[in-house]
């Protein structure tokens, strides 16, 4: 008999598993990374918004399984480069936080829980001005055939702002496994920042497996109204590597 503890460690992601990432899409995994394994996750992308170009990357997030349904993680400052003008220039903040996977019906319905802060290490123009701190709750409900739904809703906070101190995000996704190796999604991405129009995208790519372990990916996507970008485009790689606790 399992006790209460051990019926959720059941539940949770083991080395066996394949690498489940929260990119390119916007919406983060509702799994978290197996205990003792080390994920990182890395991306670039080309933004074109008011007529201007901008590369940022590498967009580089460190995962580490410390227990049983529980990672912390760390998002790296990320360089934006002005390609052509009209843009700005500098480095992200630094970002950790803890996540963890709730998974009320582990393998068809999983939920998990982040809690997180921005540091004030980036540039103002890029990143914003003081600590930021952020909760968040990616989730995702398995179809039939290859078919799968999932989302995330976030909460970011902006206390040094002069304004717009607060802004909620919500995606939604349709995914589609095509074979062991390959699957394919759209997403849709609403930001909703306090006092000025949201900024809307929709998002579609595709994640390849070249190892259970090892992933690459692309994603395109478009402004749907005039406050948003016109475009990103955007490719990446992922690894895991286990058993770092024996």
């Amino acid at each position: 008999m399992l006790t209460a503890a051990g019926a959720r460690a059941e539940g949770c992601p083991k080395a066996s598993d394949e690498i489940a990432t929260d990119r390119p899409d916007v919406t983060n995994s509702s799994i978290v990374v197996p205990v003792g394994s080390l994920q990182n996750e890395n991306g670039i992308n080309l933004t074109a918004r008011d007529g201007g170009r901008t590369i940022d990357g590498t967009n580089s997030r460190w995962r580490l399984g410390i227990a049983p349904c529980l990672e912390v993680l760390i998002d790296l400052p990320t360089y934006f480069g002005t390609v052509k003008s009209p843009g700005s220039s500098g480095f992200s903040n630094v970002a950790p936080a803890v996540k963890w996977q709730v998974s009320p019906l582990p393998g068809k319905f999983d939920l998990s829980m982040t809690a997180g802060v921005a540091l004030p290490t980036g540039a103002a123009e890029i990143a914003g001005r003081g600590a930021q701190p952020y909760i968040q709750f990616p989730w995702s409900y398995e179809l039939h055939d290859g078919w799968g739904l999932s989302g995330m809703f976030t909460e970011f906070f902006r206390p040094a702002e002069f304004s717009g101190k607060r802004m909620s995000e919500a995606t939604f996704v349709i995914e589609k496994k095509l074979d062991q190796k390959t699957s394919v999604f759209t997403e849709y991405v609403g930001d909703y920042p306090d006092g000025t129009r949201p900024i809307q995208l929709l998002n579609s790519g595709a994640v390849y497996h070249l190892t259970p372990t090892q992933q690459v990916d692309v994603h395109v996507a478009f402004g749907l109204n005039r406050n948003s970008p016109s475009y990103i485009v955007g490719v990446g790689y992922s690894f895991r590597v286990d058993g770092l606790f024996r």
